[in-house]
């Protein structure tokens, strides 16, 4: 299992990307979790409202998806586990595809633009891999998948 999860070919077409998802993310999750780039650090982040009225408690699923955009951030900028950061990421902006920016659809109008355009770098992540210059490719040996 875990042979899979690492594999990625040998290819230098997902580093751009998941460079440029990795420092998107670590920034808006350091503003979630550590209060960095004037963001509202994580107890007052833990006190705005869930997108949905199932998910409780919501200190739980805002802590989730704050952790999940730091985290996931990490893991993408390492190209270490780059499938299981971009899962993380992928379910926290379909989060906020559909909770939160629906039914707008451009980014000036807080719509889902620029989520939908990050949930789809995530899924492309989620299949390729991690690609060159990545933990993922170092540990399985620069194998192809």
């Amino acid at each position: 299992m875990f042979r899979r999860l690492i594999a990625t070919s040998p290819t230098w077409i997902p580093v751009p990307l998941r460079l440029t998802m990795a420092a998107i993310f670590v920034a808006h999750g350091a503003q979630k979790v550590l209060g960095s780039f004037g963001g509202p650090g994580f107890e007052k982040f833990l006190s705005f409202p869930t997108p949905f009225s199932f998910m409780r408690p919501s200190w739980l699923w805002l802590g989730a998806a704050a952790f999940s955009e730091l985290i996931g951030g990490i893991l993408l900028f390492l190209g270490l586990l780059t499938r299981v950061g971009a899962f993380f990421l992928a379910c926290t902006m379909l989060t906020a595809v559909v909770g939160v920016h629906w039914p707008a659809f451009f980014a000036s109008n807080q719509g889902i633009e620029y989520p939908l355009a990050l949930l789809a770098m995530s899924l492309a992540l989620l299949i390729s891999g991690g690609g060159v210059a990545s933990v993922d490719l170092a540990l399985s040996g620069g194998r192809k998948r």
